[in-house]
């Protein structure tokens, strides 16, 4: 690889330092530099997918299973919406929650 490839570290920014909790690799690159769906991603469509007999289980199993709040779950998914990446993952389930949420946005 030549120098002209590698990024040059944001100023101020700590070498070695660990990325903050429930952030992910791609978050810093454009949808150009990645060619699939993160781990975490695949796991909260695939969360998604399923019904749920009620809230409570569904938040105990974000909490379990992927490690973050349900807020923060709810961010993902709400960027997730919008990735192209995740429409090619699981088209069904990414344009149930597009209709969802457009037809909220409509009400308001």
């Amino acid at each position: 690889m030549t120098a002209a490839l590698i990024p040059e570290p944001e100023p101020g920014a700590e070498s070695g330092a660990e990325p903050e909790p429930g952030h992910t690799s791609h978050e810093d690159r454009g949808p150009a530099d990645r060619s699939e769906l993160t781990e975490r991603d695949r796991a909260v469509l695939a969360v998604e997918k399923r019904s749920w007999p009620g809230p409570g289980a569904k938040e105990r199993v974000i909490r379990e299973r992927l490690g973050i709040s349900p807020t923060r779950y709810y961010q993902l998914l709400g960027a997730l919406i919008d990735d192209p990446l995740a429409l090619v993952h699981d088209p069904v389930t990414v344009n149930r929650l597009r209709r969802i949420r457009d037809a909220r946005r409509a009400r308001r």
